[in-house]
């Protein structure tokens, strides 16, 4: 190999040393901000099928669901899982869809969590 400048033109030029290459800085990932279901009493839905309703939709064993629907019915309204906003959406939408199509007037909201 020729050394640069040595005037023979057609001769390529490899530089041998080792280049040091750093390691670009780890992205910065922050989790996406969560959003609760709630579910919101009425005076009509029973109270099996709001509690099939959160084994299905929330996977909630049969305990857990009658703790949840119980405290539904008596304060009004209660979260029923916190999750990133296109889960909590379309969780809500699905359980509002299925009390429709099954002609009770259970209902479901989405709020940010604090």
């Amino acid at each position: 190999m020729n050394a640069a400048g040595d005037g023979d033109d057609d001769v390529e030029v490899w530089d041998t040393g080792t280049a040091v290459k750093e390691r670009p800085a780890e992205p910065k990932l922050k989790r996406p901000p969560m959003y609760k279901v709630i579910m919101l009493n009425d005076d009509y839905t029973p109270m099996e099928f709001v509690v099939n309703v959160l084994m299905m939709f929330f996977q909630m064993d049969q305990e857990k669901a009658w703790q949840v629907m119980y405290a539904v019915h008596t304060t009004g309204s209660a979260v029923v899982g916190i999750f990133p906003r296109d889960i909590a959406e379309t969780k809500s939408e699905q359980v509002n869809a299925y009390a429709q199509e099954n002609q009770f007037p259970l209902r479901s909201t989405v709020e940010m969590t604090d």
